[in-house]
Formats: structure tokens, sequence, C-alpha cells
């Protein structure tokens, strides 16, 4: 059994975009910067190609969700194409993205509390800001450039190989919404404009994602740490302003990633006990909605371009997983 969704109340058009951009607005906006100075600048042909990979897999969740009248949740899907199993497998890759991004909420609030507050203990209250809180710190740091003796003179590099997987792997974290798309999804009044919401979505978070990438490697070339708040000067106003819009976010997010787990833990008490392990949570939510559309359309389309451009993104978004995974793992061990 899985937790009540919202009553269906016709949520509008531009209702729905705004909901859909602020749950694709996260932490991501803080590494976009390293994950170009770990590859280069021609990464950022990755990014919009991320962008619209993420964005039509969004669009193939649509079509699952509309195949039957019943089909609410992401785990619903997974046992429409694949039965109870397919059930199983999707909720694992679902709650475990969601604990895992909810753990490195905590690991970025420490972070930055210890830049913000060095060598103190204190306590602070969280603040709903919703989707602002992207646009805050992407002025922050642009007036950290601009303004505060930063400057914009760092040249980079314009490509690193060696770098690559672990920019692909953060640059997909960035795009990982589709755990909330059919919540989001669900309520909406004419579900004909979804696709519309997710190009409006996914349009305007690669603006803001490309803006910061492109000011913070100008900023700080090689330098960059995997968070830019991290490089900003200790003291300046603006640095204060982006790392305390930084550390509201989590009060803002935690509970509704946390909230699902928790659900799915009451229902697992008497139903499974299954364990899986597997190196491709990172990129699970961009190859599932191609495995389900797959399996639930296989009889009732004739296809043409499309299944190669399916086949190819679940190809791809499985090595990214592994590579991503094992250059993040390197890096740990490196670093120990």
């Amino acid at each position: 059994m899985e937790c009540d969704l919202p009553p269906k109340t016709g949520t509008s058009f531009w209702r729905t975009s705004f909901h859909s951009v602020n749950a694709l607005s996260g932490f991501g906006i803080l590494s976009i910067p390293y994950a170009v100075s770990q590859a280069g600048w021609s990464s950022i042909i990755l990014l919009l190609t991320v962008a619209v990979v993420c964005c039509y897999t969004g669009i193939l969740l649509q079509r699952c969700m509309d195949s039957k009248s019943l089909v609410k949740t992401y785990p619903d899907i997974g046992e429409t194409a694949f039965g109870n199993k397919g059930r199983i497998l999707v909720s694992v890759f679902l709650y475990l993205e969601l604990y895992l991004v909810a753990t490195e909420f905590l690991i970025l609030e420490g972070d930055n509390m210890e830049k913000l507050f060095p060598r103190k203990s204190f306590v602070i209250a969280g603040l709903k800001i919703g989707v602002l809180a992207s646009l805050v710190v992407v002025a922050s740091v642009l007036w950290a450039g601009a303004v505060d003796d930063v400057g914009f003179h760092e040249r980079g590099v314009l490509l690193n190989w060696t770098g690559m997987p672990t920019a692909v792997s953060i640059y997909a974290f960035c795009y990982s919404g589709h755990a909330v798309f059919p919540t989001i999804y669900a309520p909406m009044k004419d579900r004909r404009m979804f696709p519309m919401v997710l190009f409006i979505t996914f349009t305007l978070c690669t603006l803001n994602y490309s803006l910061m990438a492109t000011i913070g490697y100008l900023m700080y070339g090689e330098n960059l740490e995997s968070q830019i708040t991290l490089n900003l000067q200790a003291g300046k106003l603006s640095s204060k302003i982006a790392i305390c819009t930084t550390l509201i976010t989590p009060f803002v997010k935690y509970a509704l990633l946390v909230t699902p787990i928790a659900c799915a833990i009451e229902d697992w008490l008497h139903a499974s006990k299954h364990r899986w392990i597997s190196l491709v949570i990172r990129t699970a939510t961009m190859v599932l909605p191609c495995v389900c559309y797959l399996k639930i359309f296989k009889s009732s389309r004739k296809w043409s371009y499309e299944l190669p451009c399916i086949v190819a993104i679940i190809v791809a978004g499985s090595v990214i997983a592994v590579t991503g995974t094992y250059a993040s793992l390197k890096q740990i061990i490196q670093h120990l």
C-alpha cells in the first residue's frame, strides 16, 4: 500500500510547472561548476544532452501512467510492466535513491555550516523558500565574482576525458526529479499539457545550471571545490547569503524525501524481506521509465526511431551509473 496522494483538485498548468521546477531545482546547482572543472567546457554539451534525455524519459513516465487509470505512483508503473517483482525493483531503486539524496543533504549541510560558522555548535530553524533558493545562490555567486574582487579571469580547459565520468554523473544527479513526477502529474487538470510542463521545467533549470557552471568555472577554474559555496570568501555578505540559502533548502526537502521511505518500510515489514544492492542507483530513475515503457507498450506500438533511442538511453544510463560510481568511489579512497 502506497502513501495517499493529494486529492485530484485540478492543478493548473502554471502551478504544475512551478512545482516541477521546484522539484528539479536542488543541491545539484552547487556542484555544476565542479563538474565542468573536471571535464572542461565541452562537457556543457553533455549537460544539455542529459537534460534532453531526462525530459524525454519524463514523457515516457507520463505515457506509462496513462496506460491504466489505477497507475498513480512510480511503483505502480513497475507493477504494471513487470508484476509484483517489478514493483519491488522499482520501489527499491526509488526509495534507495531518496535515502541517498537525503543522506547527501546532511553531508552538504555539515560542510556549509562549518564554512559559515567554523568551530561553533548551534541549532537553526528552517524556512520554506522553494525554487527561489537556486536563484538566490546563483545571484550571490555572480555578485561575489563581479563585486567582491574575485573576477572572471580563469580560462579553464576545453576537454578533459579523465573527468568525464564524474561530470556526467553529476549532470544526471541534477536532473533526477523523476521520483516526484508521478505525484506532480496525477492532480494536473489538463494532463495533455504535461510534456510542455517538462519542456519548461528542463529549459529553465538548464539555463540556471548553465549560468552557474559558466560563472563558477570562470571565477575559480581548476581550483573549484565539490560545492562552489566552499570556494566563496568567508565573511563576505554574498557568501553568507549563498551559504544560508543552501542551509535552509534541506529543511524544506528532507521531509519530502524521507516520508515515502517511511511509508515503504511500514509496508515492507509484512510484505517482503528481499534486499537489493546495485551500482546503478545514480541513474536508475532515468533508465526505469524506458524499461517500463517498452514492456507496457510492446504489443500496441509500431516502433520506429523511438526504439533505438530508448535502447540507447538504457545502455548509456547503465554505463554512466557504473563509471560515475567508480569515479566517485575512487576519489573518496584517494582522499582517505
